[in-house]
């Protein structure tokens, strides 16, 4: 499996408050953009995976919702896991 618990700790530990830290929107930001990644390397090779493809958008769509949240919230934030993520807009 491409996302496993070493992973998650590290993704989490990064972008995250800490370590174990799930629930902060940057963590979440972050866990989610690896999964879109990886899904759009997956489409790129199976062009016709329609499942798969839904679920990217709905991803992608849950991304968008906690950025926007964010912006609400603290725009430095923001600003500062779209800059480290390499994120547009």
């Amino acid at each position: 499996m491409y996302l496993t618990k070493e992973v998650k700790e590290e993704i989490f530990a990064k972008h995250g408050k800490g370590k174990h830290d799930s629930g902060s929107a940057e963590g979440q930001i972050a866990l989610f953009t690896h999964r879109i990644t990886h899904l759009t390397e997956h489409l790129k090779k199976n062009r016709k995976d329609f499942n798969t493809e839904r679920s990217l958008v709905k991803l992608v769509g849950k991304r968008r919702d906690l950025l926007d949240y964010l912006i609400k919230k603290d725009i430095l934030r923001y600003r500062a896991i779209v800059k480290e993520l390499g994120l547009r807009k």
